[in-house]
């Protein structure tokens, strides 16, 4: 079966259970016609849902139980039940149940992928600090993933529109000048490329490099970054056929009429890149870990404790994580196909093609 017409299995984490993460996910889910283009796979509870749907009034979504991955079925909403006891919901507060079942959650899910079980992983909001308290060792998903798969990876916030990464994730603000290189960069870059190329379909990515200090370092005057590491490594890049350019002064360069010039961007450091994006995106917006032989994605935001258990939750980035996963899966196996000298089919957005197909009352 080519990758155009395999049903992807969908691993789902349900991250902090207190949080809003059951919540967008049943609402994701909760057209009938949703199981017509994929397979969905909570690694969950059933007596944790069944209270939630209840509460979130959703009771027209009904879960197939199962025990183990292979049990899966097509056209229902699979629920891997992780604990047969109940949970003890308190929305709005992290506690050490729903911490610990996160955990657990992403440990099986991320199993199941591993193993092949599984074809992509849409990962739910998860409470970093909390999980650090019960022996998870990174301070986000990527880490994590990045570990689990072998190699580095890079945080790449995506939408059809604009792409942004960045070379430092979570570290504190005084340490990203020593944490960026001509080499760091340079392979990130190069990592982008591919990314694009084989995840996204762009024949010849055009990928802009944003500078450190203020102004790209103005010449000198306010740091010399720009200088000595980044133009050095987009030069090399250029060398090497990459066409990456910069770098852009970044209070300057999200605009539209600049950042669609380009495939993807490159921020030196966290909220360099994502306060401009989540501002541009803001419920649209994926997160995907890019560069691994996995696919992961996740919504571009956290666990709003703000709002959990108030039905207030918007489920808009959350589906988006859903098909930009599918997509990028089904992209990633033509790309495969077309390396073995088949010939290449048109390439289907999974997006549009569930809302066109769907009836009229669903949409």
């Amino acid at each position: 079966m080519s990758a155009k017409h395999h049903k992807v299995r969908v691993g789902i984490s349900i991250g902090d259970f207190n949080g809003i993460g059951p919540e967008i996910i049943m609402k994701s889910l909760k057209d009938k016609a949703i199981t017509d283009f994929f397979t969905p796979i909570i690694f969950g509870s059933g007596k944790l849902f069944s209270y939630q749907k209840n509460f979130f009034k959703l009771q027209h979504l009904n879960f197939n139980y199962i025990q183990n991955v292979r049990e899966a079925a097509h056209g229902k909403i699979n629920m891997l039940n992780l604990s047969k006891d109940n949970s003890n919901v308190e929305f709005g507060v992290p506690t050490k149940e729903s911490t610990r079942f996160a955990i657990s959650s992403l440990e099986a899910a991320t199993e199941a992928l591993l193993n092949r079980e599984i074809d992509v992983l849409v990962t739910a909001p998860i409470n970093k600090d909390e999980m650090l308290k019960y022996g998870f060792q990174h301070a986000g998903h990527t880490g994590y993933f990045e570990e689990k798969a072998g190699r580095k990876g890079v945080m790449f916030l995506i939408t059809n529109d604009l792409k942004v990464a960045v070379s430092t994730h979570h570290i504190p603000l005084k340490d990203v000048a020593e944490n960026i290189s001509t080499e760091k960069i340079v392979k990130q870059v190069q990592q982008l490329n591919k990314t694009l190329i084989e995840d996204f379909c762009i024949e010849k990515p055009k990928i802009a490099v944003l500078g450190l200090n203020p102004h790209a370092g103005d010449g000198g005057v306010i740091g010399k970054e720009e200088i000595e590491i980044i133009q050095p490594a987009i030069e090399e890049l250029f060398n090497r056929g990459i066409l990456a350019f910069g770098p852009y002064p970044a209070d300057s360069f999200f605009q539209p009429e600049k950042y669609r010039k380009f495939d993807a961007v490159l921020a030196m450091y966290h909220d360099q890149g994502l306060a401009p994006f989540k501002t541009i995106a803001y419920k649209e917006g994926v997160n995907y870990t890019a560069g691994l032989p996995i696919i992961r994605t996740s919504p571009d935001h956290g666990v709003a404790y703000d709002i959990a258990g108030k039905n207030l939750a918007n489920e808009q980035s959350f589906s988006e994580a859903i098909f930009a996963a599918i997509d990028i899966y089904r992209n990633r196996m033509e790309y495969i196909e077309l390396q073995k000298g088949k010939l290449r089919p048109r390439v289907v957005n999974a997006k549009d093609n569930y809302d066109e197909d769907l009836p009229e009352e669903v949409n």
